[in-house]
């Protein structure tokens, strides 16, 4: 039996319950009118015969009257009337419904024929004689027959009221019958088709039950397959379908299993913490350094310091909004992690987005480098620059008092030779002096001892004094120095001297790799929340390796040649100790374009 063969069976049992409930009020239709009909053939006929008979009666009565008080005769009338009134007597005769309806007629009839007798009696005399016979034998008889055709007609009209009433009552018996018969009919119509619908739907829900099993992990539930409908064909190709699921899932479950162990094992080894997020920031796996770290993998970052899990959500989103990977820019990017007993650890965040099969990104991993030791060995490497800067500073001046007064001559006259040998040795002490003084300097601000005096300068005064400072040699190397400035700007909140040092440096810079007759441009704008300056030059630009590397210690790609590559340091170190940030735009053949930005005055 198909599918649609069993559901049209389930609904047989309500198509049934409708059809017996057609069929009985079809049978109480036809019992109410077959009712009315038996009151039209029983009585009615009876009741209209008898108000006829009635009737002619009175015609003949009149006429009877009208013949004895003398007037025309009615002999033609009167015969019509009483031939009409045999026929209605024997309609009447012949519809005898009720009981004691039959003595009743032939007692009509019987009167009939005595006032016939009467009548033909009453004809012969004339006169008072006929008076007389009139008042004795006919008006008796007539009084006779039309009590009895009243009888005959209130006999009929009670019982069409009586057979009225029970047909009522049938209707109202049958009424109820109806209700009833219809509820059961529906209630168990519908029980019926419940039960047949509900053997219906059953492998069906075998069928949910099992998907619901094999979308838990349990591959090995299967559906019954009971007969050849459509149905029992859907299970069992349900069971093919579980059977390659279960399949594929034994040969390929153990690969996947050995490959998750083994990408676990290798980042449990890895010395660094590693924390990997998913699309939406929550976390998906943790090694064995980063719960050591951060907390368990039950309830990861929940032991994590503040600063560290700052810097981790810094990361995370920085990937997950599409930036790219997220590097530090070094060890001043570094969180700090108090050790108990241990002293201060260091980590750098680095982090790379996870792209998924689309091309989105589907996730972040981010490595928790620990840069405690080479931290340490940065600070020795500053702390031994700066005591050695600081031990040259003594020798150093009284080389230079010597060299000074040398070249005075206040130890003797100097021939040619000797002065240009002290004037060049005068010039190394300087450049040495100015080295001792940056390197010092540059101590001081990475290990935070420099003070700073900051308040609000206008943009344009910092930017004249900047100018002032280096127009002399713009002018000794035919450099045009010019200025744009954006109207409007709110003053920025600085310490003069030391971000002056930072124009000299970059201005410096500029000129010193601008050609003959170019242009050198200081902008200031606004920027979100700060003020934005920019140098721009037209030199030889710079190479994208050199960018990457051109604001560390001891790099001369930008500064002055034979210089000590501390300038561009030294700027960055002040620009961040004011708060902002330093960069550089620039590209081989198209000059560059130095930028920094110092906060604002609130």
């Amino acid at each position: 039996m198909t599918f649609r063969s069993r559901t049209l069976l389930a609904q047989a049992p309500l198509a049934l319950a409708l059809l017996v409930l057609a069929v009985l009020a079809v049978r109480t239709i036809a019992s109410l009118g077959a009712n009315s009909e038996a009151i039209l053939q029983e009585n009615y006929r009876s009741v209209l015969a008898a108000q006829r008979m009635h009737d002619l009666l009175e015609q003949l009565e009149r006429h009877a009257l009208t013949d004895l008080a003398g007037g025309s005769d009615a002999t033609a009338t009167d015969a019509a009337a009483i031939a009409r009134f045999e026929r209605e007597l024997a309609v009447e005769a012949s519809n005898v419904t009720e009981p004691g309806e039959g003595a009743v007629v032939d007692t009509l009839r019987a009167q009939w024929s005595r006032y016939r007798a009467a009548a033909a009696a009453q004809n012969a005399p004339r006169g008072e004689a006929a008076r007389a016979a009139y008042f004795a034998t006919l008006a008796p008889a007539f009084e006779a027959l039309r009590s009895t055709t009243t009888r005959i007609l209130e006999l009929n009209q009670d019982a069409m009221v009586l057979k009225s009433d029970r047909a009522r009552a049938q209707a109202r018996r049958m009424g109820t019958l109806m209700v009833g018969a219809s509820l059961a009919a529906l209630i168990l119509g519908l029980l019926a088709t419940s039960l047949f619908t509900a053997r219906l739907v059953r492998p069906l829900q075998r069928l949910r039950a099992a998907a619901e099993r094999i979308g838990g992990g349990d591959f090995a539930a299967r559906v019954p397959v009971e007969g050849r409908d459509e149905l029992a064909q859907l299970a069992t190709t349900f069971n093919h379908m579980a059977d390659g699921l279960s399949r594929y899932r034994s040969s390929s479950l153990g690969e996947l299993l050995l490959a998750q162990h083994s990408a676990q094992a290798a980042i449990d080894s890895l010395p660094d913490a590693v924390v990997v997020f998913d699309a939406r920031g929550a976390v998906l796996i943790v090694n064995r350094a980063a719960e050591a770290l951060l907390g368990s993998a039950a309830r990861p970052l929940a032991s994590a310091d503040p600063g560290l899990r700052a810097r981790l959500d810094e990361a995370r989103a920085h990937v997950l909004a599409g930036k790219g990977a997220y590097v530090p820019r070094g060890f001043e990017d570094a969180v700090r992690v108090p050790a108990p007993g241990e002293g201060d650890c260091y980590f750098l965040a680095r982090a790379t987005p996870v792209y998924g099969e689309a091309g989105g990104v589907t996730g972040a991993t981010v490595v928790l480098q620990d840069v405690t030791r080479l931290h340490r060995f940065d600070q020795l490497k500053n702390d031994l620059v700066a005591t050695v800067a600081h031990e040259f500073r003594t020798p150093l001046t009284s080389l230079r008092m010597a060299v000074h007064l040398c070249l005075e001559q206040a130890a003797g006259p100097l021939t040619d030779r000797q002065a240009d040998l002290l004037y060049a040795a005068r010039e190394e002490t300087e450049r040495l002096q100015r080295i001792v003084d940056e390197l010092l300097d540059l101590a001081k601000l990475q290990g935070g001892r420099m003070h700073l005096t900051q308040r609000p300068v206008s943009a344009r005064a910092l930017v004249n004094a900047a100018l002032d400072a280096q127009r002399t040699v713009a002018a000794e190397r035919h450099v045009a120095l010019t200025a744009e400035i954006a109207p409007g700007l709110p003053d920025a909140l600085v310490d003069v001297d030391r971000l002056q040092l930072v124009f000299a440096n970059l201005l410096t810079n500029a000129l010193r790799h601008s050609p003959p007759g170019a242009p050198v441009t200081v902008r200031a704008a606004a920027d979100p929340g700060a003020l934005r300056f920019t140098i721009s030059d037209e030199g030889p630009g710079i190479s994208p390796d050199r960018r990457a590397v051109i604001f560390e210690k001891f790099n001369q790609g930008a500064d002055a040649p034979g210089g000590a590559g501390l300038g561009l340091s030294i700027a960055k170190e002040i620009v961040a100790a004011l708060g902002g940030l330093i960069g550089v735009d620039s590209a081989p053949g198209h000059g560059s374009t130095f930028w920094f930005t110092v906060p604002v005055s609130p």
